[in-house]
């Protein structure tokens, strides 16, 4: 029954109350932190920048306190996808300038270039979900919902909800777990009834053939939940963001100013190997190979 295990490999939406110095930042500068990171990941397309990246995800991972081996288990079920796109990315998007060519045949040619562009697209993939993860171990939902309100708040002038914007983002992210609680109860329930899922034995495309019935029950289920938050909301007369106070009421301090310095000198340095091109530097050596 272990390969029906789901929620033990969702990490995103998971939140570890560890009480550390990154969960005692304010809810704002967590979530600049996240968005500078995310966007400089979109941008830059050095290896060498997703490198560093992934070092200073796993350090800031250390100074939260979250189990290094519980955070990278996150990056299990996005696996198949992430050789996918790389696959894709040798087979069909040839560099033109990709220095040696080491297969050629057909309409494909596969050069050093392909290898480097494609491991720069699954680190890009396996860096995104380690800044998701990290910013939901940290995060808990009404810091979540006060930080996105908080940096919304000016477009709250023209009439813009943001309240009502940042408590979407929050069911969103904190209904992830519950999906994925929801469907490993489907599928433990076809398993006590004879169905086979999961087995190592079986390929993957077949995995994914069986993993198709759950998708009615778990679209149901999921509107049931969301009909039950819709009831116990109104129940509570919750009638939207305006006019609501707070009962705790997050402070910057020092800490907040030295998280955003370390988080924007460290996008710097990574779109600085972006710019300066310094992954020029090995594709002498794959052509060697």
């Amino acid at each position: 029954m272990r390969n029906t295990e789901f929620l033990r490999n969702v990490t995103i939406g998971q939140y570890l109350p560890t009480d550390s110095p990154v969960h005692r930042l304010h809810p704002t500068t967590k979530m600049l932190m996240g968005g500078f990171c995310v966007v400089a990941a979109i941008i830059s397309g050095s290896l060498g920048g997703f490198v560093i990246m992934v070092l200073a995800v796993t350090a800031a991972l250390r100074l939260a306190r979250i189990p290094l081996l519980y955070a990278y288990r996150g990056l299990r079920p996005a696996v198949p996808i992430i050789v996918l796109v790389a696959a894709l990315q040798i087979l069909f998007a040839s560099q033109s300038d990709g220095g040696a060519v080491l297969w050629s045949g057909w309409i494909i040619t596969i050069t050093a270039g392909d290898f480097l562009v494609a491991a720069t697209m699954a680190v890009r993939l396996v860096v995104l979900i380690l800044i998701i993860s990290f910013f939901t171990f940290c995060t808990s939902a009404k810091e979540l919902t006060h930080g996105t309100e908080q940096l919304l708040r000016p477009l709250g002038r023209i009439g813009f909800p943001a309240h009502e914007l940042a408590l979407v983002l929050t069911i969103a992210l904190r209904f992830l777990p519950l999906l994925a609680m929801e469907a490993e109860r489907l599928v433990k329930a076809q398993v006590s009834r004879g169905a086979d899922f999961g087995k190592r034995r079986m390929g993957l495309f077949k995995r994914v053939y069986r993993m198709f019935p759950l998708l009615v029950p778990l679209f149901l289920a999921s509107l049931r939940r969301g009909e039950h938050l819709v009831l116990a909301m109104e129940a509570r007369c919750y009638t939207g963001g305006k006019g609501r106070t707070r009962l705790v009421r997050f402070r910057f301090g020092p800490a907040d100013g030295a998280a955003i310095t370390a988080v924007v000198l460290l996008v710097a340095a990574v779109l600085a190997a972006h710019f300066l091109r310094l992954d020029s530097v090995f594709l002498p050596r794959l052509e060697g190979f």
